[in-house]
């Protein structure tokens, strides 16, 4: 209950920071709330900006390995469809003979209490134990609680491809370098982390929300300026439904005139039951009545794609970004989801990775898969990440 508690206030809270002209908020509270928050955005984008001119001015280092670094990141918190593009990047690289490892830091991956991690940090304990391998590239090591959703289904998803998980990817890039023997080095959520440097700047932006109220956290959701930018190599234009990006296009190239800019979707290309690894084809959803369970920044997208396949969604479930799921949460789900009868319940595969162990499943549940299509331009993606990896 304290849980559910914390993501109903988190929820509320960012509903609230989306909000772009405070003066049409009629609650007083919120809009001195929100004038808060904006002083807090100020401060925390003097920090950002002081820590990016020590790394320029050499004051803070940045570490090479010796290898090629692609980093794969965003300028905002939240879905931009960061971990489908990871995953056809680490896939593509490797077929064309590179030994790829990615560098996570495992988002709510489980972590020791609070009072062990303060010891490791005075005893110096954190630098010297090495990361979590989520997996070497040929053996599975450690679940989505150890590891994180993320790394863990990326882990699942991609052969020969080792993933690591540690706050301090210079640690884990040596190690998968002089342990694991790779040569290439792909950074999950790597545009903030400047410790390692990057050869290949690739940039995700939401086309639905790509800059969200225009604030920096807390007020707002980006994680730096939209002037900063101008860092990135390559940017992509995440999450496109066939309508016209060229304002965007236009925005995001007066920030950086030199960047590649290319449009991407994210296409379903199957179902697939969580329980027995069954697939189906997208049109086993044509006239299911079913529960949508997700657990995702923005749940929309994933909702408005079951009822593109013809789906009818009876109920929505809906919890916080990363949520850790209890058996008892699905059984209710499922108890609930047969009291409407419902023929099934769908999730996304982020999801599916962090659901626990279930001993019965009256309602059958299934995840939709999806993976990246490139839409600007006549090149496939294959042609594109040679391109960018292989100029």
């Amino acid at each position: 209950m304290k849980r559910r508690g914390f993501e109903r206030l988190e929820n509320f809270l960012i509903q609230v920071i989306q909000q772009k002209d405070t003066h049409k908020i009629p609650n007083p509270w919120i809009r001195l709330l929100l004038w808060n928050l904006k002083q807090l955005s100020r401060l925390f984008e003097s920090v950002v900006q002081f820590r990016l001119f020590l790394y320029r001015c050499g004051i803070l280092r940045h570490h090479t390995l010796g290898c090629q670094v692609i980093s794969v990141g965003n300028l905002t918190v939240g879905g931009t469809g960061k971990t489908p593009v990871v995953e056809v990047f680490a896939r593509d690289l490797q077929r064309a003979g590179r030994k790829v490892a990615i560098l996570s830091r495992g988002y709510k991956k489980r972590e020791p209490r609070w009072i062990e991690r303060v010891v490791d940090s005075i005893l110096l304990r954190d630098q010297r134990r090495p990361p979590r391998i989520v997996s070497d590239g040929r053996t599975l090591l450690l679940d989505s609680d150890m590891s994180g959703d993320e790394p863990y289904m990326l882990a699942n998803n991609l052969q020969d491809v080792a993933v690591l998980v540690d706050k301090d990817r210079v640690k884990s890039g040596r190690y998968a370098i002089e342990k694991l023997g790779c040569d290439t080095l792909i950074l999950d959520d790597g545009f903030q982390y400047l410790a390692l440097k990057h050869r290949v700047e690739i940039v995700l932006v939401d086309r639905r929300n790509p800059f969200g109220s225009g604030y920096l956290l807390p007020r707002g959701i980006l994680r730096e300026p939209i002037q900063n930018l101008r860092r990135a190599d390559f940017i992509f234009i995440t999450k496109c439904d066939g309508r016209d990006n060229s304002a965007l296009k236009e925005q995001i190239r007066a920030l950086n005139p030199r960047a590649e800019i290319s449009e991407c979707t994210h296409r379903a290309q199957y179902v697939q039951n969580v329980i027995t690894g069954e697939r189906h084809p997208l049109e086993f959803l044509r006239g299911l009545d079913v529960t949508a369970l997700s657990g995702i920044a923005a749940p929309e997208g994933f909702e408005q794609e079951l009822e593109r396949h013809g789906a009818t969604l009876i109920n929505r479930e809906r919890f916080e970004d990363h949520h850790r799921y209890a058996q008892q949460e699905i059984l209710d789900i499922i108890n609930h989801s047969r009291e409407m009868r419902v023929d099934a319940i769908l999730t996304t595969e982020k999801d599916s990775v962090r659901f626990p162990k279930i001993d019965r499943c009256d309602v059958p549940i299934y995840f939709l898969r999806v993976e990246i299509q490139l839409l600007s331009g006549a090149e496939d993606f294959n042609a594109c990440i040679a391109r960018i990896c292989f100029r």
